[in-house]
């Protein structure tokens, strides 16, 4: 019973990213809205039918724009269009269905979408992130560097990375060590969702707003006259202390914070399971559950990235996920993944190697050893 839950959960967990990668999508309308409004730019992500999933088009687009408006603007904001997703993360399908072709997608994507991810990590102006509905993934990357991120009732946040074969890349091993305790690591291993309030509870957005006035908000910031980041923060502030959702409600993970600190504080993924099985609460079996599905070298990579990430820089973080993601997206795990979860979507990935027993320390080092034959993305 507990399998089925979990492949259920898993199923949902994922059906963003199922909707996201379609490739059969197609639209007259430019795939991002670069506007202009006084001394302020805004970045509309226009796929709502794809859930505004992130495709090179669309860094291509982004990135020229928002180097140019970092000199000439006082201030940048990102949204996406529809009421159902912020951006629900990369077009990983057509990754994988390109793998094998001259110019395949995974050879220039992940260098510039890292690229895209480091200048918002380290932009000079405010950058303010209106996260109203699915972000994961891509979508995480595009919003969580920034200065200010503003969550609604309607966002929904994961890094699910592991059940499909890769690891929570754009930043992941910058911001999720940077969590409390070792909420990071949980998130990043175990793909958990993160609703509404809860984003900022957990220190992944800055602020909260009602989706009703997301609108109002957004024009607020568009009449400041000054663009100060305490100015800024200010207008920000006081939408987010007149934010009505869920405004007493508890963080849901508040009551398993302690074992999430004890449990994910091993030194191993091998070590947080015996530290679950040990703990033997229902909570605890749940995750070991969840933990079962994932592939082992996804869970193996992650725990690794998260390690060293907490004591790297985001450049470096991005440069290092970078060597990463070139090892493993042409694994068996990646493709079988999306394969198992949007392809066929028979929910049944078959993992190689199967267990983590059968991954070495040597093998898990190969992934963020120097890239043959490639300069590293250095930034």
């Amino acid at each position: 019973m507990v399998v089925a839950q979990i492949t259920s959960r898993l199923r949902t967990l994922v059906r963003p990213l199922m909707m996201a990668s379609s490739r059969n999508l197609s639209s007259s309308a430019p795939e991002v809205l670069l506007e202009e409004v006084g001394n302020k730019g805004i970045i509309t992500l226009n796929r709502p039918k794809a859930l505004n999933s992130l495709n090179i088009n669309m860094i291509r687009l982004i990135y020229p724009k928002l180097q140019e408006w970092e000199t000439t603007k006082s201030m940048v904001i990102i949204k996406g269009a529809g009421e159902k997703a912020f951006c629900a993360g990369g077009d990983v399908r057509s990754i994988v269905e390109t793998v094998n072709d001259p110019n395949p997608v995974g050879e220039y994507f992940f260098r510039e979408e890292y690229i895209l991810n480091c200048l918002i990590g380290t932009l000079h102006i405010p950058y303010v992130a209106l996260i109203d509905g699915i972000t994961m993934g891509g979508g995480v990357g595009l919003s969580v560097h920034g200065q200010f991120r503003v969550a609604t009732e309607r966002t929904l946040f994961a890094m699910p990375e592991t059940g499909i074969g890769l690891f929570p890349d754009v930043g992941g091993s910058h911001f999720l060590p940077r969590l409390g305790g070792r909420l990071g690591m949980y998130l990043a291993l175990t793909g958990h969702r993160l609703k509404g309030r809860e984003v900022m509870k957990a220190g992944l957005a800055t602020h909260v707003c009602d989706s009703a006035r997301i609108g109002e908000l957004e024009e607020s910031l568009l009449k400041m006259e000054s663009n100060y980041p305490e100015d800024v923060a200010a207008v920000l502030d006081t939408f987010s202390q007149e934010a009505t959702f869920s405004k007493n409600d508890p963080f849901s993970l508040q009551s398993h914070l302690p074992k999430i600190q004890s449990c994910f504080s091993g030194a191993s993924v091998e070590e947080i399971i015996a530290n679950l099985e040990k703990e033997g609460s229902e909570w605890s079996q749940k995750q070991l559950a969840i933990l079962g599905k994932m592939s082992p070298t996804s869970l193996k990579v992650t725990f690794e990235q998260i390690e060293r990430g907490a004591n790297l820089t985001l450049p470096e973080c991005l440069s290092m996920e970078y060597r990463i993601v070139s090892h493993i997206y042409k694994g068996h795990d990646f493709a079988e993944g999306i394969r198992a979860l949007l392809i066929d979507r028979d929910n049944n990935p078959k993992w190689q190697p199967a267990s983590l027993s059968d991954l070495s320390r040597e093998q898990v080092d190969e992934y963020f050893s120097p890239i043959p034959d490639k300069e590293d993305l250095i930034l």
